[in-house]
């Protein structure tokens, strides 16, 4: 089990009942949609049919299904003359399954069925409600989608084994936003050999990715030595109260981003900020960086007019913190 793979909390066990009874309550573990001579399976790939010709496997795929199942779902389908299928083109081996005229008909029904049950469940809503909920549901659902996309990696704390390869990960990333070692970004630092042993700390960690035994990126939170002059100008606690811990060295290779790891790791972060018992965390980036720059503003990250500190990244002219 990985650091982030904790048991859920009462949080998640919600959501997963609530997810449980939209299941139930919408049908999809019926074997028909109402009236309809098709089962869930057999109107999603109806659906899908109807966008245009479409290959088993990519059927398979958009309803992450297994390729099978959707195959048994096509043949429903053509048997009842609600589809047919033609040899692909571009590729011999495999179907391309297109629509037919009945199919048309039955996904209006189709649709007719369903714009009535909605329309049953939105009367319980008000136009804000809904609102708030297709919100939700959109971030849920890319939540997921990114869950997928994660599945065959694993994010776990570094040991001094991964230092050298993680070391070469911020070396190449650097390398390929100009960020040179000769100005102060984290590149330049002397410790970056010896990475894993600026965590020991039980207040400070240091997270990897991996795929397959191969160090993709990562990133870590220490404790920020802070100017305590500046951090009352940020609507902060009392200067004598205040603990404030840094978010650094977050690099990701080329083939690791896009899946959802920066937003994951930075979140499994400042999580552990909190149970430390920190106040605030700051972080230092650069302009250079444009998707960590929104990344961190999406997450609540603010600007600073200056910097907390003594980083030694001088370099880094966006100095930015979040009230914990």
């Amino acid at each position: 089990m990985t650091e982030d793979n904790k048991p859920s909390n009462q949080q998640g066990s919600a959501l997963r009942t609530v997810s449980r009874h939209i299941v139930r309550q919408l049908g999809m573990l019926n074997s028909a949609c109402g009236d309809l001579p098709l089962s869930p399976v057999q109107a999603h790939a109806l659906i899908e049919v109807s966008h245009g010709a479409i290959s088993i496997k990519k059927l398979a795929q958009i309803l992450n299904i297994d390729k099978s199942n959707a195959s048994r779902a096509v043949s429903h389908l053509v048997e009842k003359r609600f589809a047919h299928t033609k040899s692909n083109p571009r590729d011999s081996r495999s179907l391309l399954a297109h629509l037919t005229p009945q199919g048309r008909k039955l996904l209006q029904k189709l649709d007719h069925q369903q714009n009535i049950i909605f329309n049953e469940i939105l009367s319980q809503l008000s136009c804000s409600e809904t609102q708030q909920i297709e919100t939700a549901m959109t971030l849920y659902h890319k939540a997921i989608e990114r869950s997928r996309l994660q599945q065959e990696y694993t994010l776990r704390v570094m040991t001094p084994e991964d230092n050298a390869p993680m070391a070469e990960v911020i070396r190449t990333v650097s390398a390929e936003y100009g960020l040179t070692s000769d100005k102060g970004y984290s590149v330049a630092d002397p410790t970056l050999d010896i990475l894993s042993e600026q965590y020991q700390a039980s207040d400070a960690r240091y997270w990897v990715i991996e795929k397959e035994g191969e160090i993709l990126g990562g990133g870590g939170i220490a404790p920020l030595s802070i100017n305590t002059a500046v951090i009352n100008t940020v609507d902060q606690p009392s200067a004598d109260q205040e603990r404030v811990c840094e978010l650094q060295k977050m690099y990701f290779s080329q083939a690791l981003r896009g899946k959802g790891f920066a937003k994951r790791l930075a979140y499994l972060a400042l999580d552990f900020a909190r149970e430390q018992g920190f106040h605030a965390c700051y972080l230092e980036t650069t302009a250079d960086l444009n998707e960590a720059v929104k990344l961190y503003e999406s997450i609540g990250f603010k600007h600073l007019d200056s910097h907390l500190g003594a980083t030694g990244h001088d370099a880094c002219e966006m100095p930015m913190l979040l009230k914990l």
